[in-house]
């Protein structure tokens, strides 16, 4: 039997090693920022989250952003955002570049759910260049879904949605 318990012993290893492993940087966010801007990394901005911004966060994220301020990076009009969203069970990370209210550029940074992982292809980011907010706060056009990553797509959209409500109170404060 001490075959047996040999097998069940690497069994629980390698399971271990999945659901530990599950985390996966698709992009480190220092490399986005470097892209984003050129390789001239522009100084870190804060943005307070207060009451109004987080009213309107609120119903494009179903939640408030659980933070007091986030960071973002600014040249001229061109900005760019690192979010975290929930997916299905963990946070995704994801960077945006908004420019003169539309999305600019999207990467993935770091996929920490089991599946719908396609999120990170570049046929499904592309969707995203070109995107700005209608009058409901409703990208325009809308980005196409992938099957069996619903709810990891969804997350992006409202990361997306997120990032072009905060680059415009951004620019507002200008």
């Amino acid at each position: 039997m001490p075959g047996l318990r040999c097998q069940h012993v690497a069994l629980l290893l390698a399971l271990a090693t999945f659901s530990a492993g599950a985390e996966e940087q698709v992009m480190a966010p220092e490399a986005f920022l470097a892209r984003a801007f050129h390789d001239e990394k522009p100084a870190e901005e804060v943005i307070w989250l207060d009451a109004p911004l987080q009213s309107r966060l609120r119903p494009i994220l179903r939640h408030a952003y659980p933070r007091a301020r986030l960071s973002y990076w600014r040249s001229g009009r061109r900005s760019a955002w690192v979010l975290d969203e929930i997916g299905k069970e963990f946070p995704i990370t994801a960077g945006f570049v908004v420019q003169a209210g539309r999305i600019e550029r999207a990467n993935l940074l770091v996929y920490r759910e089991s599946r719908g992982g396609e999120i990170r292809f570049p046929s499904f980011l592309k969707q995203f260049a070109g995107q700005r907010l209608d009058n409901g706060d409703q990208l325009s056009p809308d980005v196409d879904g992938v099957s069996g990553a619903t709810l990891s797509v969804d997350a992006m959209r409202r990361m997306a949605r997120a990032a072009l409500a905060l680059a415009a109170a951004a620019d507002a404060k200008l």
